[in-house]
C-alpha cells in the first residue's frame, strides 16, 4: 500500500474516533444536565425516588469503608451527596454535567467541584481515597480513566469502585420501559473479573471484592434483611445489584530503611528477658525495645532493668502497665514508640526474635501493610497444641477470613508489624469497635479489615507453647473467640 494512502487512512480513523468520543461525551453531558434540571424542579419520578434509597445505602457502605478526615476524590460526583457524607478533610469532585457541578457547589461550598471529563485529566494532587461509584458503566474508556487515577494515587491510597451487576441489566431495562424512569444511554456491563482485570492493567492490586444491595426499594424490615444480611451470603449475594472492589497500587519495595519499635508485653517472663536482648537484631535504621510489664509477680521488671544496664548501647524503654489485659499493655507501648514500623513480640518467646527481620522485609516489600505471624503452617507448633485446639484454630481461621474478606490463618500469634501512620488511623477510629479485645491482636486485625489494609500472613516456626492452660481455660477462650466473631459480624460484615 502507498505510504500516503496509509497515512490518510490513519488520519481518517483518528478523526472518526475523536468524533465518536465527542458524540459520546455530548450525549452523556446532555443526559445528566437534564437529570440535574429534574432535581432542581423536584420532578422526581418513581424510579428516581427508588434511587434515593439506593444512594442512601451506598453512602452507608462508603462511610463504613472510609474513615473521616481523609483526602477524598470522587469521579462522577453528581450533586456531591456521597462525597459530603464521607466527611473528608479535603473533598474534590469531578463531573461531566456542568449543571450537576453547579448544584454540588451550592449544596457543599466547603468542598471543591470541577466540571470536566475524567477521560482527559484529573487533579495533579494525591488523595487518600478515590471513589468511583456507578461510573464505570458509563465510561467510554475505563482503562484510560484508571491510568489517570493511578497518577493521583499514593501507595497508601485506596481506590473504591462499585458498578452495577450485569444480572440487573434486564430488570433495569424492563422497569424503564414500563415508565418507571428515564431510559438510560448504552452502558458497559462489567463483571467483577472485568473490573479487576482493568485495575490490574492500570497498575492496581485488588484487596477485597464483595457484593451489596439485593433490594433497592425502601421496604421497612425487608430491605434490612436483604441488604444487610442476605446480600453477604451465597447464593443470595449472586443477585446483588452492585459489586464493590477495593484496590491499591501494585506494591513496590520501600526505597528508604525504616526505624523499628518492638513492643514487648511481659508478665512473669523473667527467664526470657536475656534471650530477647541477645537475639533481637538491629533492623533497618535501628531498633528500639519497649517492654511493658503487666503486673509480674516474679522478678521480670528487675530482670529487664538488669539487662538494660548490660546493654547500654541499645535503645530500650521500660514501662509499668497499670491497667488490665494485654491489649491495654500493647496500646501503652504503641503510645511510647518512636519507630516508623511498629512490631509486637510476646515475651513468652513462642516466636523467636530472630524472625523479626522477616516481618520487616515483608512490610518493606509492600506485600503487606499488616504483616501477621502464622504459627499453623509448620508442624513444630501444631503438635504441642493437640488436635482439638488445631481444629478450633482452623474453624476460627475460616470464620475470620470470611468476615474480613482476606485470608487470616492465625489470629492470636503475638508477632505482627504495621506502620506508625496506619496504626494511628486505626487507633483514631478505635471507638467504632468498642472495648471488645483483651488480646490486642484483634484490635489490629479488625481495624485493618475495616479500612482495607492489605493483610499478609507470614508463616513462622515457633517454639512449643507452655502446657500450663487447663481445659477450662481453653473452653473459656473458645467462647471468648465466638463472642469476637459476633462482634466482627455486626461491625464488619453485616453493616
Amino acid at each position: 500500500m502507498n505510504t500516503t494512502v496509509f497515512d490518510t487512512q490513519q488520519l481518517q480513523d483518528e478523526q472518526s474516533r475523536e468524533t465518536a468520543a465527542h458524540r459520546y461525551r455530548q450525549e452523556r453531558e446532555l443526559y445528566w444536565d437534564e437529570f440535574a434540571d429534574s432535581l432542581a424542579a423536584q420532578s422526581l419520578d418513581n424510579w428516581q425516588r427508588i434511587l434515593g434509597y439506593y444512594q442512601q445505602r451506598l453512602a452507608q457502605i462508603y462511610k463504613h469503608l472510609v474513615p473521616p478526615k481523609m483526602r477524598v476524590l470522587e469521579l462522577g460526583c453528581g450533586q456531591g451527596d456521597l462525597l459530603a457524607a464521607l466527611e473528608p478533610s479535603r473533598g474534590v469532585g469531578i463531573d461531566l454535567s456542568e449543571k450537576m457541578v453547579e448544584r454540588a457547589r451550592e449544596r457543599y461550598p466547603d468542598f471543591q467541584f470541577f466540571h470536566g471529563d475524567v477521560h482527559q485529566a484529573l487533579p495533579s494532587e494525591k488523595f487518600d481515597f478515590i471513589i468511583i461509584s456507578d461510573l464505570l458503566n458509563d465510561l467510554r474508556d475505563v482503562q484510560r480513566v484508571l491510568d489517570l487515577v493511578a497518577q493521583c494515587s499514593l501507595p497508601s491510597t485506596r481506590i473504591i469502585v462499585n458498578a452495577y451487576s450485569r444480572l440487573w441489566q434486564g430488570p433495569r431495562w424492563i422497569a424503564r420501559m414500563m415508565g418507571a424512569g428515564k431510559l438510560q444511554l448504552d452502558q458497559n456491563w462489567l463483571s467483577p473479573n472485568d473490573v479487576e482485570n482493568l485495575l490490574y492493567l492500570s497498575g492496581f492490586e485488588t484487596i477485597r471484592a464483595f457484593s451489596e444491595i439485593m433490594w433497592p426499594v425502601k421496604t421497612p424490615g425487608f430491605d434490612t434483611l436483604c441488604n444487610r444480611y442476605l446480600a453477604k451470603i451465597a447464593p443470595f449475594r449472586w443477585f446483588a445489584l452492585t459489586n464493590f472492589i477495593v484496590a491499591r497500587l501494585q506494591p513496590k519495595p520501600a526505597t528508604q530503611p525504616a526505624t523499628i519499635s518492638v513492643i514487648i508485653p511481659a508478665q512473669n517472663d523473667a527467664s526470657n528477658i536475656r534471650r530477647i536482648f541477645e537475639e533481637t537484631p538491629e533492623i533497618g535504621f535501628g531498633t528500639e525495645l519497649i517492654f511493658v510489664d503487666r503486673h509480674s509477680t516474679d522478678h521480670t521488671f528487675e530482670a529487664i532493668e538488669h539487662e538494660i544496664a548490660r546493654w547500654p548501647n541499645r535503645r530500650v524503654k521500660l514501662l509499668r502497665h497499670e491497667g488490665q489485659g494485654k491489649a491495654d499493655a500493647l496500646r501503652l507501648g504503641f503510645a511510647h514508640a518512636d519507630g516508623d514500623l511498629l512490631m509486637t513480640l510476646d515475651a513468652s518467646l513462642t516466636v523467636s526474635p530472630r524472625d523479626l527481620p522477616r516481618f520487616y522485609e515483608a512490610w518493606c516489600s509492600g506485600k503487606g501493610e499488616l504483616v501477621n505471624g502464622v504459627r499453623l503452617v509448620y508442624p513444630a507448633e501444631v503438635a504441642p497444641m493437640g488436635f482439638p485446639r488445631v481444629i478450633g484454630y482452623k474453624f476460627f481461621s475460616m470464620a475470620f477470613s470470611w468476615l474480613f474478606g482476606q485470608n487470616v490463618k492465625d489470629m492470636l500469634c503475638g508477632t505482627k508489624a504495621i506502620s506508625r501512620s496506619d496504626y494511628e488511623t486505626l487507633a483514631a477510629n478505635r471507638a467504632y469497635f468498642g472495648d471488645f479485645d483483651p488480646f490486642g491482636d484483634f484490635d489490629l486485625l479488625f481495624g485493618a479489615a475495616k479500612y482495607s489494609l492489605k493483610i499478609a500472613d507470614l508463616p513462622i516456626r515457633c517454639e512449643p507453647l507452655a502446657a500450663d492452660a487447663t481445659n477450662i481455660e481453653h473452653w473459656n477462650r473458645f467462647w471468648l473467640l465466638l463472642k469476637i466473631v459476633g462482634t466482627a459480624m455486626r461491625k464488619i460484615k453485616f453493616v
